[in-house]
């Protein structure tokens, strides 16, 4: 018999649904996927996501709003690195999760 996990806290719940409504948007995700080895640039992320400089910006503008990411300065280069220690588990859940349900084509 399985014994019964506590309920997880109100606060908790609430800073789960916060990171998990910030990682909501495809780009956000794919931002993310492209900082899992390590610090990278706008234009390196530009060039992972092959998205435009003004969208990375706007999309790395949240995910460190919400303390997903931190940005260093360097020079005239801006690095961003993941801070939430959760998000690499998170994509490789979603790595995990990445098979097509039945009956469905991916």
């Amino acid at each position: 018999m399985r014994s019964r996990r506590p309920p997880i806290s109100p606060a908790v719940l609430q800073h789960a649904a916060a990171t998990i409504k910030c990682l909501g948007h495809p780009l956000r995700l794919r931002l993310l996927e492209g900082m899992e080895s390590g610090e990278r640039t706008v234009s390196e992320l530009q060039s992972f996501s092959d998205a435009s400089q003004a969208t990375v910006s706007e999309q790395l503008g949240i995910l460190r709003g919400h303390g997903v990411v931190e940005a260093r300065r360097d020079g005239p280069f801006v690095h961003y690195r993941i801070t939430e220690p959760k998000v690499r588990r998170i994509l490789a859940c979603i790595r995990d999760c990445d098979a097509a349900p039945a009956g469905r084509t991916k």
